[in-house]
C-alpha cells in the first residue's frame, strides 16, 4: 500500500463510519484539556466528515466540561481503532464550536431524529440525576435545542498505526488549514 492509498482509505473509512452505527470508527475518543492542565478523554459519536477539508463533525451538550474545557484551548486529539484490519487512527487539529443560536447547529438540530434529540432535554451532563419535579418532566423538543452544541474538527495531523502479527506500520500525514496535504511519511512504529 502507497501512503498516498494510506491516506485515502483512513478518510474513507471515517466518511463511512458517519453514517454506519456498526462501524468502528463511529465512536471515537474525543481527548482535550481541563482548566487543571489534565488530559480528559471521552466517548464521542462521528456525525458527518468533510474529505477534501478533513473536517469531522461531533455533537455535544453545550453544559458539558468538553465545551468549556474546547472552549478555553480548541486544540484536540480525536482517536479511533477499527479491529480489521487492526488500524489506530489518531488525528490533532482544532476546533470550531457552535452553540445553539447557530445556523450550523440549528441545520444539525433539524436532522437529528426525536431519539436523539431527547438526549439533551436533561439535566447537565454529569450533575447528580435527582427525582424530578412534577414542573420539569415535560420538557420539549426546544429545551433540547437550547443545550445542543456542535464540533468541528479540522484536522492538522493525522498519525496511522497499523497492528500486524509482524513488522507493525505507522505513517504520519500533515494537512493544511484547507484539507490539502502538505506532507507524508513512513514513521518508526
Amino acid at each position: 500500500m502507497i501512503l498516498a492509498e494510506i491516506d485515502a482509505s483512513a478518510w474513507a473509512e471515517l466518511e463511512a463510519a458517519a453514517a454506519d452505527p456498526q462501524s468502528a470508527f463511529r465512536y471515537l475518543n474525543l481527548c482535550s484539556v481541563d482548566a487543571d492542565g489534565r488530559p480528559q478523554a471521552r466517548m464521542v459519536v462521528l456525525r458527518r466528515v468533510d474529505v477534501a477539508r478533513r473536517v469531522l463533525e461531533i455533537h455535544t451538550d453545550v453544559r458539558s466540561p468538553k465545551w468549556q474545557e474546547i472552549s478555553a484551548d480548541p486544540r484536540v486529539t480525536i482517536l479511533g481503532f477499527g479491529p480489521q484490519p487492526k488500524v489506530q487512527l489518531r488525528l490533532q487539529g482544532s476546533t470550531e464550536l457552535y452553540g445553539p443560536a447557530s445556523e450550523c447547529a440549528a441545520e444539525a438540530w433539524s436532522l437529528l431524529p426525536l431519539s436523539t434529540r431527547s438526549t439533551y432535554m436533561g439535566g447537565p451532563p454529569g450533575d447528580e440525576i435527582g427525582e424530578r419535579p412534577a414542573s420539569e418532566a415535560a420538557v420539549t423538543d426546544a429545551d433540547g435545542q437550547a443545550f445542543f452544541g456542535v464540533l468541528i474538527f479540522r484536522a492538522e495531523t493525522l498519525d496511522w498505526f497499523q497492528l500486524r502479527h509482524a513488522e507493525n506500520r505507522r505513517a504520519v500525514f500533515a494537512y493544511d488549514h484547507l484539507g490539502a496535504l502538505t506532507s507524508y511519511g513512513w514513521v518508526n512504529p
